[in-house]
């Protein structure tokens, strides 16, 4: 089982690589085609494209920094630079989305020339992303997030080379230029959405906000019907990064009851029914329960 997840990471950080390297390279000359051809929409899908290369890079990251051990003075590890990361990429592609809405805006009253070049380079990012994705979807989207939201990354991508492709047949055959700042504000439109989501998310991880797949109320109430559980207090759940969930709590468990039964099965069910495989209990008698909450007051 070791073996399995061990060869499913190599291969994850494999694909992972190689579409990288696709999507940052292609982003790259999108952005000097943009430039040359004087299209915002190039420009803006360029931005997108950078948003796509960070994301696979993140993803990179985490699987790297997943196989290193915590140490003494870091018992988490490192794995929560894959969310700081993230918020200043979140940060980033608002900033990016706030400047093409300008620019698109000041070219609405005065639409400037825009070299048909910006089709081809646009057909070749839209070629680009479909192999990006079509590598990706070889690993384990299901299971992996990150390389889930790696995928998803990428489809979002080929609908602003789409628009930028849209665009540039406008122009080629209606000679209309204002196709191009009408299609960069749609792409930025993905961007800013991005942008928004990942900071949103970040955020609410750095500030150790319960998982959104997660009800605390339920999973408070699912403890409590245990056989043997009179009380559950002081629950908290958060995230040490996007897919590692975190538990902690207190059970006041009845008199004479079999603690290290009742332990099993209260971690066996946060760990089938909620995916929490981390989680520490604290189980305590009555009295405890009661001193303590005395304690708490006061």
């Amino acid at each position: 089982m070791g073996q399995g997840h061990s060869h499913e990471s190599s291969n994850n950080k494999k694909l992972l690589l190689i579409s990288f390297i696709l999507i940052f390279g292609f982003m790259i000359v999108e952005l000097i085609g943009g430039i040359w051809t004087n299209s915002l929409a190039l420009i803006s899908d360029a931005g997108h494209m950078l948003s796509d290369a960070v994301s696979l890079g993140l993803s990179l990251l985490a699987i790297k920094i997943g196989e290193k051990a915590a140490t003494a003075a870091k018992t988490y590890g490192y794995k929560r630079i894959e969310i700081l990361v993230a918020f200043l990429n979140g940060i980033t592609l608002l900033g990016i989305s706030i400047y093409v809405f300008w620019e698109a805006f000041n070219r609405f009253s005065e639409p400037p020339e825009v070299n048909t070049g910006m089709l081809y380079i646009a057909v070749a990012g839209l070629i680009v992303n479909i192999v990006a994705a079509w590598i990706l979807q070889k690993g384990n989207t299901k299971e992996n997030l990150n390389l889930r939201s790696a995928f998803l990354h990428v489809l979002g991508d080929m609908l602003g080379s789409v628009g930028a492709i849209v665009a540039g047949l406008l122009i080629l055959f209606f000679n209309w230029n204002l196709a191009d700042p009408i299609a960069s504000i749609v792409v930025s439109i993905l961007v800013l959405v991005s942008g928004w989501r990942v900071t949103k998310e970040s955020v609410h991880i750095l500030l150790e906000g319960a998982p959104t797949h997660i009800n605390i109320d339920e999973v408070k109430k699912a403890l409590e019907e245990l056989k043997g559980v009179e009380e559950v207090h002081d629950l908290h759940i958060w995230s040490i990064t996007s897919d590692q969930p975190s538990l902690s709590g207190h059970l006041v468990v009845e008199p004479k009851f079999d603690n290290d039964d009742l332990l099993n099965k209260a971690t066996s069910l946060l760990k089938e029914r909620f995916k929490v495989k981390h989680s520490t209990l604290q189980l305590e008698g009555e009295s405890f329960a009661h001193k303590e909450k005395e304690e708490y007051t006061h």
